[in-house]
């Protein structure tokens, strides 16, 4: 049959979609001008026939059927039909009109102003312009510094030799080449250690809401010790890094600078302070909005790059005064504020402490820190070696010792495992008067075993004596955290979750039934190695919440993704799932209780903060979700993490077969030493898997 004959403009034409066979009229098929069709029909693109002499075209014939009733009938039926799915094959054909009433349907379920869980927006802000040398070395040279070191505006600061085991230095003038001087900092691990064994009692007041695992920075001591982005990798100077909030204040790093906003009652979110332009890209940041020392002391705001720290301090109205700029020798892996001293942790065992009282900079150098958690004004440190060490920071630096912070070892475990995480609780006062300020600490090791060891009011004098342990986790244990009801551990095996129902007698921790297994899930997580240098400190998944409040994980399921995933600690059920309002991919967030205003009647309320890639802060109200009625809603959609269903669409934004990302493996630890930036999978199997696990669980009662 001649071509020309077959397809003229009465004629029928036979297609084999797919191996299903479709009759139709050439004027059906090219009405729309430009589309698939008129360029198959002109034989302007390149045509097969099956054995029936039928135009085969390899496409799905379900979704074909649709595409050309719509063709015949200028309608469609959207019941039962993926929108996603059909405007993908509409583009495809190159079908116009209905590739536009599909995106028109989709962009009706979202929204420029959000759901009902979005609660707020901040743009992007103005980039900083590159500080000037003469400038720099001005603001660094501060009133402060004359007089608490005596030294002249203007003069050159060098710090002095440093012994082996701790120093006392000023703020250094920081420069332009100081990217060159993190490269060249000295990374060594000290072997030198200055724990004593007395194990006294602890009167630790005040609860708090800090933990951190820093296991996962001794994969690999090459990736720990230098990354070339920290000198000259170029970074997206708008994407979000990093977001830290305290009370009603957040601070936002970006690539080269940062931004800090305060909540007033009144005006709402208020922009405060722009840093400076900083060279090196920023991958630490820490504020404290109450620094308890009178107002004109303002808020402290700090970053760190590499080996270096620098400090600013904020007043209500914006006044910002650069303190200084120190340096801690070894890179700073986590950054944070015990009340008025700024704390630089690196796992090598060296920690730096910044007094606001005495503006002094000392380096303290310990056993190799794998874990740490902060209680009232204690830092408590899981070591390496297997034991847990303390310093109390409120009475730094009046108590030292040779110029040492006095570090105190309080427990070791009974194998002398490394203590790769760390959790403390503070029992309130009970209406019985009974002392109120014993402890409680949850800690897991690098073979998986979690334990529970107490300081009740009966052994005060004797040290925290081992309580329960738990041996279900067969990896590493990451995460873990003791609150008033529950105890949820986290370990490395894909972030596989474990959480017990604590049971309490006259607000202690009781044997009486006992802790009961509540649930057992998985978080997915696929987290990007390189470039981003703050993705773990931006991305962190939790738990979130105060100890005697509902604690939830926040997940990201990939790296480059518009929506997280809220699910409850104790179970694993969903909360609700957040989707950036305009569609931009998320890069990091937080998950912070503001202070209610002081009107009456109000009352705090808990947000997410997300960071995004085009430099703006979305806001989430956590506390409507929470909610009951809300919940319930949500709970009937889905029962935790992501669907198979949503997993396909997040990993179509992730193409696990090419270079970039790396499949699931046995072990979730890949190497960080393969070049160029990839993700790595560190949770891929089991994403819904939140199930009652009295059957599995064991437990061994000491």
């Amino acid at each position: 049959m001649a071509v020309s004959h077959a397809l003229g403009m009465g004629e029928i034409v036979h297609l084999n979609v797919g191996g299903t066979r479709f009759s139709t009229s050439r004027q059906t098929l090219s009405w729309i001008p430009d589309s698939f069709f008129t360029a198959l029909l002109s034989n302007r693109i390149a045509s097969r026939r099956d054995e029936n002499g039928a135009l085969f075209i390899d496409r799905d014939p379900k979704i074909f059927s649709v595409i050309l009733n719509y063709l015949r009938t200028k309608d469609v039926d959207l019941t039962d039909v993926n929108i996603r799915t059909l405007r993908h094959e509409a583009e495809y054909y190159g079908i116009t009109p209905l590739v536009k009433r599909l995106m028109l349907c989709e962009d009706l379920s979202l929204s420029p102003c959000g759901d009902i869980l979005f609660y707020g927006y901040l743009p992007p802000p103005n980039i900083p312009l590159q500080e000037a040398t003469v400038a720099t070395t001005t603001i660094t040279t501060t009133v402060s510094d004359v007089s608490v070191h005596g030294r002249q505006p203007g003069a050159n600061s060098v710090p002095p030799p440093r012994s082996e085991a701790s120093s006392i230095s000023q703020p250094t003038v920081s420069s332009s080449n100081s990217p060159a001087q993190v490269a060249n900092s000295n990374y060594r691990v000290s072997q030198r250690g200055h724990s004593h064994s007395r194990t006294p009692s602890l009167d630790l007041r005040h609860a708090r809401n800090s933990s951190a695992d820093l296991n996962k920075l001794f994969k690999n001591d090459i990736g720990l010790i230098f990354n070339p982005l920290t000198v000259s990798g170029w970074a997206d100077p708008l994407r979000v890094q990093i977001i830290k909030a305290h009370h009603n204040w957040i601070a936002i790093a970006y690539a080269h600078f940062i931004t800090c906003y305060r909540l007033k009652d009144s005006c709402g979110w208020q922009h405060v302070f722009t840093s400076p332009h900083v060279e090196s890209v920023i991958e630490r940041v820490a504020i404290n909005a109450k620094m308890g020392m009178g107002a004109h002391e303002g808020k402290m705001v700090a970053i760190s790059y590499g080996s270096q720290v620098r400090l600013w301090s904020v007043t209500e109205d914006g006044i910002k005064t650069n303190i200084g700029t120190f340096n801690l020798n070894v890179r700073v892996e986590f950054l944070f504020f015990i009340g008025s001293q700024l704390v630089a942790l690196s796992p090598t065992g060296k920690i730096g402490v910044w007094h606001a009282m005495t503006h002094h900079w000392q380096i303290q150098d310990v056993v190799s820190i794998s874990s740490f958690d902060t209680a009232g004004s204690f830092l408590l440190l899981g070591c390496n070696n297997g034991s847990i060490n303390y310093i109390d920071m409120q009475k730094f630096p009046l108590r030292m010792k040779d110029n040492d912070l006095l570090v105190t070892q309080l427990y070791r475990d009974p194998s002398n495992d490394p203590i790769t995480a760390i959790s403390v609780y503070l029992t309130p006062k009970t209406t019985q008067g009974l002392c109120g300020n014993w402890i409680e600490i949850a800690y897991g090791t690098k073979s998986g075993s979690v334990r529970v060891i107490v300081q009740h009011p009966e052994t005060v004098g004797h040290g925290p004596q081992l309580f329960q342990t738990f041996t279900v986790h067969q990896s590493s244990v990451t995460k873990v955290t003791l609150s008033e009801k529950y105890l949820v551990s986290v370990c490395s095996e894909y972030n596989h979750v474990r959480t017990w129902a604590v049971t309490r007698f006259r607000g202690m921790i009781s044997t009486q039934p006992g802790s009961t297994p509540e649930a057992s899930f998985k978080v997915v997580s696929l987290d990007a190695v390189e470039p981003c240098i703050s993705y773990n400190a931006g991305n962190d998944f939790g738990p979130f919440g105060e100890q005697d409040d509902e604690q939830v994980f926040v997940q990201k399921v990939v790296p480059e993704t518009d929506q997280l995933f809220v699910r409850r600690a104790s179970n694993g059920k969903r909360v609700c799932v957040i989707q950036s309002i305009d569609g931009s991919v998320i890069t990091s967030f937080c998950a912070h209780e503001c202070e209610g205003s002081s009107r009456m009647g109000s009352r705090p309320r808990r947000f997410i903060f997300t960071g995004h890639s085009n430099g703006a802060i979305q806001m989430w109200d956590l506390t409507t979700a929470l909610e009951p009625n809300y919940s319930a809603l949500v709970a009937k959609e889905s029962s935790g993490g992501p669907t198979p269903e949503e997993l396909w669409k997040l990993l179509d934004q992730c193409d696990l077969s090419n270079s970039h990302c790396s499949t699931p493996s046995i072990s979730p630890s890949p190497s960080l030493i393969a070049s160029g930036p990839r993700i790595k999978a560190s949770n891929l199997l089991f994403l819904n898997q939140s199930q009652n696990s009295n059957s599995s669980v064991g437990s061994n009662q000491l």
